[in-house]
Order: structure tokens, then C-alpha cells, then sequence
């Protein structure tokens, strides 16, 4: 049976109620209880409105986006948030809910999403008290930079699986920020601080 997870910062719920989704980009329009699939919970491992761009790499992904966007590290899935949200995400806690699977429907294998029309009650519950050590001890790698945008635009149209999550609370994008990108930029834009994944070289042109 598949495991399903809900990330909260709310320690308190009993009960999951179907709510109407913010928007409709994920294809669901009904009230729903939504829920992320074991691989895909470290996209969520932050505070609910912090913006992010996460990424991996698939067998069918392209060597040089996996060089561009990856780059030299022994991490293979990469989740980038700005600076800005750097302080919270490390001192934020939160929780991870455990879902039984009967209820739900996948919504879409990708970003790893499952809803459930009915309300469900949490099998399970788990408290993360540093989510920035969570992320790394899973071998996760985190990537502050100052502005998610250019990172955003060459992930979408790369070959890697990705998520852009909450990017309506990102920066504004800065007149500099465009869609020319060097080809070996895996930060794209300033260097980024990296937490985990080591690294066998120090240095990337950027």
C-alpha cells in the first residue's frame, strides 16, 4: 500500500476537512484533501508559503540539463528557496501526517500529488524540529539564492522533474533576470549557499 503524507505546521489536526484548492493548476476544482506520495515529501518540508523550485533528475533527463541544473553534486534532488526564507525554514517546525491510502486518488505522478474528496482522519503524526537537517539527512540538497526566477524559468524547460511551488510569494524578478542563461549555470544568477550534497569540486562557473 502507498504511503501519503500531509506537511503542516499546525500540530493540532485531528481531522482532515476537503477544502477548495486555491487554484486550479493541478487539474482539481472540487474540495479536496490533498496529500504528497513518499518521494515527493522533501518538496514540503518548509513553511506552507515559502516559495521554492524543486527538481531530479529522471532516466530520460538530458545530460547537460543535469549538468547545467544539478551540477557537481552527489545529491541528485535539489530544493532551492531564497534567501529571504532562509531564517524561517530553519527555525520553523512542523509536522508530517500520515495518511491511509483507501480514500485517495492520484492527481498527478509528477509532483507526486494524491486528494481525497472524503475527509480523512491522520494515521499517523511526526514532528520535525529542524527541517533544514531533515532535508539533509535525506540526502536533499538545499539551495539559497537570491531570486528563485532564473532558476525557475531553465527548470520548466528542462528534461528534469520539477515543482514550482508557491511562487506567488517569490521576489519580484529584477530587470537582469531574463531567459539567457550560460549553459553551465547550475545556480543561475549569484552563488548559491548549498546545504548537503557534497561537492567534488569547489568551484562552478557561473
Amino acid at each position: 500500500m502507498i504511503r501519503l503524507f500531509h506537511v503542516s505546521e499546525d500540530d493540532s489536526i485531528t481531522r482532515f476537512e476537503p477544502r477548495q484548492p486555491p487554484s486550479t493548476d493541478a487539474g482539481v476544482a472540487q474540495p479536496s484533501v490533498w496529500a504528497v506520495d513518499e518521494r515527493h515529501v522533501p518538496n514540503y518540508l518548509l513553511p506552507r508559503d515559502c516559495p521554492r523550485v524543486t527538481y531530479y533528475s529522471l532516466p530520460t533527463s538530458k545530460l547537460v540539463d543535469i549538468q547545467n541544473l544539478i551540477g557537481p553534486s552527489v545529491a541528485n534532488h535539489v530544493v532551492a528557496i531564497e534567501a529571504v526564507w532562509f531564517e524561517r525554514a530553519y527555525n520553523n517546525k512542523i509536522w508530517i501526517y500520515e495518511f491511509n491510502s483507501d480514500s485517495f486518488s492520484l492527481v498527478d505522478i509528477g509532483a507526486g500529488y494524491y486528494t481525497s474528496k472524503a475527509a480523512v482522519v491522520p494515521s499517523g503524526k511526526r514532528e520535525i524540529e529542524n527541517p533544514v537537517s531533515e532535508l539533509v539527512s535525506l540526502g536533499i540538497e538545499l539551495r539559497v539564492v537570491t531570486s528563485l526566477w532564473p532558476l525557475r524559468d531553465a527548470v520548466i524547460e528542462s528534461s528534469l522533474q520539477f515543482s514550482c511551488i508557491r511562487m506567488r510569494n517569490a521576489q519580484p524578478r529584477c530587470r537582469r533576470e531574463n531567459k539567457t542563461l550560460h549553459p553551465t549555470a547550475y545556480g543561475l544568477g549569484d552563488p548559491p549557499v548549498v546545504f548537503g550534497g557534497n561537492r567534488e569540486r569547489a568551484a562552478v562557473e557561473l
